[in-house]
């Protein structure tokens, strides 16, 4: 870069250090003195002594091709005010600001310095000095200084905590693919000691985030240990009051979120009995409900006590007359709607009671479990009231326009709403439509990107108009708007509800507010924000990463049985697109303390003419993989035609599954060495001021076939075929109970005579879905009104 510095390129972001093989490079003084900006130590410079830095950063500022180290600080709001003596007040407002008196502060900065006493052996202590023994930073790029040759074997190294990873997905689709691969990265980033939202700069272990995340790092990670600790920190930082705090160790962070006298924002401080809940489901701990339950029934004393006086407080009255939406909380954080935080506050109060309840069934505490129960039910019903009593059965509160989030998806998935009500409530959610965007940087994008391409954003509908002005738009149908809670909700109510291939459409989204906008900006971990920061938002922070749990679960269709604890029961659960356009296969593996479960699907026989994809006929197989002492149930998608038949059969002999596996990770890299993956990349040309997009394949997002196909298991000895199209053809409201349970072992079901058919369109990509809320057809699990009535050993639907 000149001036003695050197920029180092890793090619993925995450959270460590640099490694200096064989010592850092030799330290020189910059002609005249004068370091680059960020690389002096004075400390050291005003002793002569000479030293080595590194800044580490997780992107480049666009206009200068420096390490941004204002988006890593997270400046982007400051203005340049009273407490910094480097700017005056409004100096740097509407500009990036990185103020000189914090550069010691929030930099991400490693300085090596030979001192005076050991100038006379420089050369051999500069060989010796190899890494950081402590500090962690987030980073992609680093910039060394100031050393005369580039330093020579520098290797990255990332630090977490050494859960065992044990949860794969893979599939056709390169941008689903990504978008999970954007989610692992950025939750591998944020595992030392404790799950934090981003590992460069407030490295907190926010209740929120492991709410909506824990279902996604359970499914990658064995976190039996990881989230037992982090439990027990919350009960440890619990208030004499009992109140939950907001993050484990007590920071006074959002304390006026929550309902005060020490509480953290609901949702957030709901964290440790929800967190209790999911561990028992995946790892069968007792000894934890046991130790835990006193202080989780401290919470609901709390949460009774004050619950209804601090709304009030708060401004909430308690019909919701005079309520808006969006008050006092933090509720859907970082959504492109406007959000309803009575619905988040109130709703994790129920998920308090119902967690209780649950805890104290499974240790045989009756009188505590009634009283859970009888909490839980209080407040459903209430939440049921108000938000049906505007009579437009959208499940929204008395003044709302179906606009705020998260909307009736949480209530769906949570059993909220009335069970006679779920399914004209769900047809009536597919009125929502987006919106566009009037973000700073994606309005300069679009101010400096060359015609042409502007063009190409037209045709593609990423672009509209915004008044006089194009905008780029977000989406409720066809990518994501959701916050950090209502992600999960959205996409698991669309695919267990009957409406799957929409919850595809939405993670096969292209352009503003999803993963391919983000991987399309050359990301390798989540953001913190659908949309593009160069100044204030992370860009490594799993917050919105739950989309990678439903991947796994339905796109593929491994996850829990919702009343299994200890992982004794799993569910395989495959769904199918529309359209093999869309997906074509997938596979996942959930690793349990049992052994791993597997499971696979492919179509077979697909016409060579792929306009063909969404009207054939064609087979879909699925493999599934049992492990010793373990157990399924295997449930089948809709019927969508008479002539589908079904059939099961099992492998006599065990096949090679070891080296078929092997044989396929072997095959895998060399695929992404071949850079398989997603294919573009949009550049900033600094001389020009102008974007351009550039063909620039990468390896994040290749597709890989699952080894359950691999063709060593080509000649597989199978049992003879069980006909099972009876049992699969039947409609029901609770479609579990027509699941076939399978014992360990290798297992496959072939259907015959699958129809593919087209896309729903809806009324465009920031539009509604008039086929689907215009129709008498409510979706397959509604032709009759059974109840939806939460069932108080189910650990999946707890909230």
């Amino acid at each position: 870069l000149g001036g003695g510095r050197w920029l180092l390129d890793y090619g993925k972001a995450f959270s460590g250090m640099l490694h200096f093989d064989e010592g850092v490079p030799t330290p020189i003084v910059p002609e005249g003195g004068n370091y680059p900006r960020a690389h002096g130590y004075k400390a050291a410079s005003a002793k002569g002594e000479p030293f080595i830095t590194v800044i580490y950063g997780e992107s480049l500022e666009m206009t200068t091709g420096d390490i941004n180290r204002v988006l890593t600080a997270g400046l982007g709001l400051h203005d340049g005010g009273p407490r910094h003596v480097s700017k005056k007040e409004g100096q740097t407002r509407g500009t990036y600001c990185f103020p000189d008196d914090h550069d010691d502060i929030l930099s991400q900065k490693d300085v090596y310095v030979i001192n005076q006493a050991s100038k006379s052996n420089s050369g051999g202590l500069v060989s010796l000095a190899r890494q950081s023994h402590f500090t962690t930073h987030s980073f992609r790029f680093a910039e060394v200084c100031c050393s005369a040759e580039p330093p020579r074997n520098a290797h990255a190294l990332l630090y977490r905590t050494a859960v065992t990873e044990w949860g794969t997905f893979d599939s056709s689709n390169v941008r689903i693919n990504g978008g999970y691969e954007l989610v692992k990265n950025a939750m591998a980033s944020n595992m030392l000691s404790v799950q934090s939202d981003c590992p460069h700069r407030e490295k907190l272990p926010y209740g929120g985030d492991l709410v909506a995340d824990s279902p996604a790092a359970m499914h990658m990670f064995d976190m039996s240990s990881f989230y037992k600790k982090t439990v027990v920190d919350w009960m440890d930082a619990q208030w004499g009051n009992g109140a939950y705090t907001e993050t484990s160790v007590w920071q006074d962070l959002n304390d006026y979120a929550g309902i005060g006298n020490g509480a953290g924002e609901t949702v957030w401080a709901s964290a440790p009995p929800v967190l209790t809940v999911r561990h028992m489901q995946h790892y069968g701990d007792i000894k934890l409900l046991e130790d835990s339950l006193p202080h989780h029934v401290r919470w609901i004393d709390f949460l009774d006590g004050h619950f209804e006086a601090g709304m009030l407080k708060k401004g909430y009255d308690k019909e919701l007359d005079e309520y808006t939406g969006q008050k006092s909380g933090l509720g859907d954080w970082l959504a492109m709607r406007s959000r309803d935080t009575y619905l988040t506050h109130t709703a994790f109060y129920m998920a308090s009671g119902r967690c209780v309840a649950y805890i104290a069934r499974k240790v045989g505490l009756s009188a505590v479990e009634e009283r859970g129960m009888a909490l839980a039910r209080k407040i459903q019903e209430r939440i049921a009231h108000l938000y049906l009593k505007n009579g437009k059965d959208n499940f929204d509160f008395p003044r709302g326009s179906a606009s705020h989030t998260p909307g009736p998806e949480m209530s769906l998935v949570s059993r909220i709403v009335p069970g006679e009500k779920r399914c004209v409530v769900l047809k009536n959610w597919f009125r929502r439509s987006g919106h566009t965007w009037p973000g700073d940087e994606e309005m300069r994008f679009l101010r400096e990107v060359s015609e042409e391409d502007k063009e190409a954003l037209v045709a593609t509908k990423e672009i509209s108009k915004r008044g006089n002005q194009w905008a780029m738009g977000w989406s409720q149908w066809q990518g994501f708007n959701e916050g950090i809670f209502a992600i999960r909700y959205s996409m698991k109510a669309l695919s267990d509800m009957g409406f799957h291939n929409v919850a595809l459409r939405k993670a096969n989204g292209f352009g503003f507010a999803t993963p391919e906008y983000m991987m399309g900006h050359n990301a390798t971990t989540m953001w913190e924000s659908w949309w593009r920061s160069e100044d204030l938002y992370s860009r490594n922070h799993p917050m919105l990463g739950a989309v990678a749990e439903w991947m796994s679960s339905s796109a593929a269709g491994v996850s829990y049985y919702p009343t299994t604890t200890g992982a004794r029961k799993m569910l395989f659960w495959p769904r199918f697109p529309n359209s093999a356009a869309t997906l074509e296969y997938a596979s996942a593996t959930q690793g349990t303390i049992k052994g791993d479960y597997s499971i696979a699907w492919r179509f077979e026989d697909l016409p060579a003419d792929k306009s063909k994809y969404d009207s054939a006929k064609v087979k879909v197989r699925v493999r599934m993989l049992v492990p010793p002492g373990g157990e399924a149930v295997v449930l089948s998608p809709v019927f969508k035609s008479h002539k589908t038949t079904a059939s099961l059969s099992t492998a006599t002999i065990f096949p090679d599954l070891v080296n078929a596996k092997l044989s396929a990770i072997k095959e895998c890299k060399r695929r992404r060495k071949a850079r398989l993956g997603f294919p573009y990349s949009w550049e900033y040309d600094r001389s020009a001021k102008k974007w351009h997009k550039r063909v620039s394949r990468k390896a994040i997002g290749t597709p890989c076939e699952s080894y359950l196909f691999h063709s060593s298991l080509d000649k597989t000895e199978w049992s003879k075929e069980m006909d099972i199209t009876s049992t699969y053809a039947q409609r029901n409201d609770q479609p579990i109970a027509l699941g076939i349970t399978i014992l360990p072992g290798l297992h496959e079901i072939l259907f015959n005579d699958w129809p593919l058919e087209e896309e729903v369109e809806g009324s465009g990509r920031i539009g509604s879905i008039p086929e689907y809320y215009n129709s008498n057809d409510h979706g397959p699990y509604c032709k009759d009104s059974s109840t939806f009535e939460w069932q108080i050993d189910d650990g999946t639907h707890i909230i």
